[in-house]
C-alpha cells in the first residue's frame, strides 16, 4: 500500500503509468478504519495490475480541496493523471474490486 501527499501525488499518481486508486482518508474516521483492511488486502492481489494508496487528508490537505473531496472515505481512480472514477463511502471488498477490475 503506497502512502501519497502533496509532495509526491504529482509524480506518485499523476505520472504513474496504469491506474492508481487512491483513498482520501483520516485517522479519526470509523469508516476509513474499516475500509484500511479492505484496500490492504485488494493492494496484495492486484499487484503489478493496479497501485493502491492512501492520502491521509489531514497531513496533505491541498491534493484533497483540489479534487473537491468533501467527504471521506472516497476513492479516485486515476489513468493517466485523470479522474476516471471515483467511490464514496464504505463499500463490501467485492464492490470495490469490481470497480477496479472494469477500469483495468
Amino acid at each position: 500500500m503506497q502512502h501519497f501527499t502533496d509532495s509526491n501525488f504529482e509524480a506518485e499518481v499523476l505520472g504513474a503509468a496504469g491506474l492508481v486508486v487512491v483513498d482520501f482518508w483520516a485517522a479519526w474516521c470509523g469508516p476509513c478504519r474499516a475500509l484500511a483492511p479492505v484496500l490492504e488486502e485488494l493492494a496484495t492481489e492486484l499487484d503489478g495490475r493496479a497501485v493502491i494508496g492512501k492520502l491521509d487528508i489531514e497531513e496533505s490537505p491541498e491534493i484533497p480541496s483540489k479534487y473537491g473531496i468533501m467527504s471521506i472515505p472516497t476513492l479516485l481512480f486515476f489513468r493517466g493523471g485523470q479522474v476516471v472514477g471515483s467511490h464514496s463511502g464504505l463499500a463490501p471488498k467485492a464492490t470495490i474490486k469490481a470497480k477496479i477490475e472494469n477500469l483495468l
